[in-house]
């Protein structure tokens, strides 16, 4: 016999669910008839060949480009009602980082739906700020100027900031490509405590080798979604070949390269 609690942890909506979504840029697809549901406090690998559209789905889901059909929903409710709930760390060469603000102003910007975009940055939420470029190691960074910060702190500034928000679900765009040994580790670190907290968090990531370590759900993509479950059963060399076709070769010969060249 179920508990209330059971009863209404088991009819709880998901985080996200997608129906039916078409993109498209000058009329030729994108990204055709994806239906998409995800799991409850999961890190979740988004993987594709270039031009799949992994990018695409995530800007489509956060309204960021225009979608020919299909609806979004947050935790049962359309995104637009559930922005809050929302966290997002752009692909880093996708950002303006000439703009003349500090590690900690880009992080309170993280705030605003807290706080109101009009209204006085509360000491409460500066503290809350430091404490998330502590936990991304730019504590001690904090007032410095984010085009003076590395291509790597830059990254741990912006996953800040997501923390910033108090979010429920994620979506990460690349925040592992080009990044130095600390950084990828703070954002290991970051993924790691999101999870035991009971977030999820969408990955666009390009590592095949580093998913089974990385991540405990994937999503197949290329236009359409290929496969989506859990690593153990998505993860497969049969649904890699059908996404990725003869270019699978290539990138177990980039990955064999690169084992190489680190002993």
């Amino acid at each position: 016999m179920q508990t209330p609690n059971a009863a209404i942890l088991a009819v709880s909506p998901p985080p996200l669910e997608v129906h039916d979504m078409t993109v498209a840029y000058h009329r030729k697809p994108v990204l055709w008839d994806i239906d998409l549901t995800v799991p409850e406090s999961r890190l979740i690998a988004i993987l594709g060949p270039n031009g799949a559209g992994k990018s695409t789905l995530i800007k489509a889901i956060l309204g960021l480009v225009p979608r020919a059909s299909g609806r979004v929903d947050i935790y049962g409710r359309p995104y637009e009602t559930q922005r809050k709930l929302v966290g997002y760390v752009p692909q880093r060469e996708s950002v303006d980082w000439d703009f003349p603000v500090s590690a900690l102003d880009v992080v309170l910007m993280g705030r605003y739906g807290h706080i109101g975009w009009f209204r006085r940055v509360r000491r409460a939420d500066r503290d809350v700020a430091r404490d998330c470029l502590a936990k991304v190691g730019m504590a001690d960074l904090a007032d410095r100027q984010i085009s003076q910060l590395s291509g790597g702190q830059q990254q741990r500034v912006f996953l800040a900031r997501a923390l910033a928000q108090d979010a429920r679900l994620y979506f990460m765009d690349e925040p592992f490509a080009g990044v130095d040994a600390a950084t990828e580790k703070a954002i290991l670190a970051v993924l790691s405590d999101l999870k035991r907290a009971g977030k999820t968090v969408l990955v666009v990531h390009h590592t095949l080798q580093t998913v089974r370590d990385y991540f405990d759900h994937v999503i197949l993509l290329n236009m359409r979604v290929v496969a989506n479950g859990p690593v153990a059963e998505a993860f497969t060399d049969e649904n890699l070949q059908k996404t990725y076709g003869g270019r699978l070769s290539l990138l177990d010969q980039a990955a064999e390269a690169v084992r190489q060249a680190r002993r």
